[in-house]
């Protein structure tokens, strides 16, 4: 019996992993999931609705790289507005407690490669208080 059960382990571990992250558009994980689709949609008044006033933005290993809307207002609208390729695509969610941790790939031009990036959102009464982003280092490629 249990040689049977293992490949039907692997087929379905290979069908997962080339299948597309559905993200839940309710419970702790729908500021995170409003964001995505705002982003995607270069939507930068619905983006923001997904964080608090005095949201904070770090990047791994912890240095803050700014705080509140109005400077990520200022950051995403310029984005948004100077970037008509960008799009991000949720490659794997996961959920535990009030973190939701989103792998993402993120394409800024067409003629490039896409972005590698870890977002870790802190959550607290449906909005993210707080988001850490990791970048692989380069040099891993």
């Amino acid at each position: 019996m249990k040689l049977y059960f293992l490949p039907i382990l692997l087929l379905m571990a290979a069908y997962t992993s080339n299948a597309q992250v559905t993200p839940k558009t309710t419970g702790i994980e729908a500021p995170a999931t409003l964001q995505l689709q705002a982003y995607n949609n270069r939507d930068i008044d619905t983006f923001l609705k997904a964080y608090t006033d005095d949201v904070k933005i770090y990047r791994q290993p912890g240095a803050l790289s700014y705080q509140g809307l109005d400077e990520m207002r200022k950051r995403y609208g310029q984005k948004f507005a100077d970037t008509p390729d960008l799009h991000c695509e949720l490659v794997n969610r996961i959920v535990s407690g009030n973190v939701v941790i989103d792998h993402e790939r993120v394409q800024t031009d067409k003629n490039k490669p896409r972005i590698e990036a870890i977002a870790v959102y802190r959550i607290r009464e449906g909005k993210i208080y707080e988001v850490t982003f990791i970048y692989p280092d380069p040099e891993t490629k």
